[in-house]
């Protein structure tokens, strides 16, 4: 064959492919109902040679969920750099006297670390054990090794390190209850959330029992959970008005069922932790005279940092390992903390306005146009959020061919194996070699990242999918499958 055929064959060879890889997609949608009627956006490119191997709708605008910590940890990673530390510390405002007597108030001051909790740093697949307070429990060691016996004037928490503006407009008042809805707060104690385990009572007819993780009162529990018969129903039924710190509770669980666990947002975290603390303080034998008493910054104010006489500090883990939790767990405050520090550092305050205006310059930066996205939150769970496949696959090729690359992919889940993805894919081929961000609100679904082909060709892709009527997992199972053929 001469070179001239052999060029021919190989373009109608990769035209074929082409169009095997559109009616193979095509066949795959309309096969079944719930993807049929769904809106999808689909972006494949080849990141050797920059060429786009599948676009549909790739220029629309779509929901992107949880995709959208791509765009924070991005931004993060590159304003911040993957060492960045935060550091918690206690102040007051003079030494403790010669018999340990703090005159005045301790203040516990946040500055955004996100992991002041059990959780195992870096990211660990198994579930976080020990006690959730442990990093309050430290400092309140430092400050007894201080020789510190009683404080006078009570716990300050300040939190001002970031403005006070807990939860995004674009949030539900449903989100705002629950634990990945947390509130944004710069003093954050494992991750603003407590469990309530609940199990039956000693007889039927007897409420149900309940307990607190970590053993910090807070809410007022309106408990009108009964035990029923061990044939009976279990049906517990949780709400809380989001001006109240009541948690009212009713329904029934069966004698001798096991216990339920559920997870709950605290309204203001800073409160929480003054709480917490006071209460470490006192299990070291520490007298705490006083209060507690709660420092925010609001959008309208202006406050200095505070200052005083150190008595404990704690430095975080580095900023890349947060941001493999928070894209492998998809951890909604986390994103939340990750773009008001970058807010905090570049602009000098921490809110998310002046966050989002970062995103927005960062955005232009690599080159992805005003119109191609609308972000009003960092973690996707404002359902007004929206951006095009066309920006995202941008965004993984800006990412692809900067320094950080080994790191950023690192973050992302991996097919089959953790984070998000660890139920997926199984033992398909793209098992271990997609490596890919997940996202998911009601009627959304979305995984945008890189596939590794066996031949080490490496692809971007984005698939958005919104507006389904049907199971998710129908729709995931497409989406896997879509992931799997380009794999070949």
């Amino acid at each position: 064959m001469s070179f001239a055929r052999f060029l021919v064959a190989l373009v109608l060879a990769s035209d074929l492919f082409a169009v095997s890889l559109e009616d193979e997609i095509a066949q795959m949608i309309q096969a079944s109902p719930v993807a049929r009627n769904a809106f999808w956006g689909i972006a494949i490119a080849d990141l050797s040679t920059g060429n786009t191997l599948y676009s549909l709708n790739a220029d629309r605008l779509f929901i992107p969920a949880s995709n959208t910590k791509l765009f924070t940890a991005a931004l993060a990673l590159e304003r911040l750099g993957p060492d960045f530390r935060f550091q918690t510390r206690v102040l007051s405002s003079i030494a403790p006297d010669s018999e340990g007597v703090i005159p005045g108030a301790v203040t516990l001051v946040g500055a955004g670390d996100p992991n002041l909790s059990a959780r195992l740093v870096p990211y660990d697949r198994g579930p976080a054990s020990g006690d959730p307070l442990a990093p309050l429990e430290d400092l309140a060691g430092q400050v007894a090794s201080r020789g510190v016996t009683r404080i006078s004037g009570g716990i300050v928490a300040d939190d001002t390190w970031y403005v006070w503006e807990p939860y995004p407009e674009g949030w539900t008042v449903d989100d705002t209850r629950y634990d990945y809805g947390a509130p944004v707060s710069a003093l954050t104690i494992n991750d603003n959330t407590f469990l309530l385990n609940i199990q039956p009572g000693a007889s039927t007819g007897s409420l149900a029992e309940l307990a607190l993780v970590p053993p910090v009162e807070y809410y007022l529990l309106d408990n009108r959970i009964r035990t029923v018969a061990a044939a009976g129903e279990r049906n517990i039924q949780v709400s809380r008005d989001p001006r109240s710190r009541q948690l009212l509770l009713w329904g029934s669980i069966p004698l001798r069922a096991a216990p339920e666990t559920l997870a709950f947002a605290i309204d203001d975290p800073a409160e929480y932790a003054a709480r917490a603390f006071r209460r470490a303080l006192q299990n070291r034998g520490i007298t705490v005279n006083g209060g507690f008493y709660v420092r925010h910054r609001f959008p309208n104010e202006e406050t200095s940092d505070p200052s005083g006489f150190e008595l404990a500090h704690r430095d975080s883990a580095p900023l890349i390992e947060d941001l493999g939790i928070t894209a492998k767990v998809s951890q909604n405050l986390h994103a939340e903390l990750a773009l008001r520090a970058v807010a905090r550092a570049r602009e000098g305050l921490g809110s998310r306005a002046a966050g989002l205006q970062e995103m927005k310059l960062f955005l232009e930066e690599i080159g992805v146009s005003p119109e191609a996205y609308s972000f009003g939150d960092a973690s996707g769970l404002d359902r007004s959020g929206l951006v095009s496949p066309s920006a995202v696959i941008t965004l993984l090729r800006y990412m692809y061919d900067s320094p950080a690359r080994e790191p950023w992919i690192a973050l992302l889940p991996v097919a089959g194996q953790d984070g998000t993805l660890s139920a997926r894919f199984g033992s398909s081929p793209a098992a271990g070699r997609i490596y890919a961000k997940t996202g998911s609100l009601s009627h959304v679904a979305a995984l945008s990242g890189y596939a590794r082909k066996p031949d080490g060709t490496w692809l971007a892709f984005s698939i958005l999918v919104n507006n389904f009527n049907g199971p998710v997992a129908e729709v995931h199972s497409i989406i896997d499958r879509i992931c799997t053929l380009i794999m070949e």
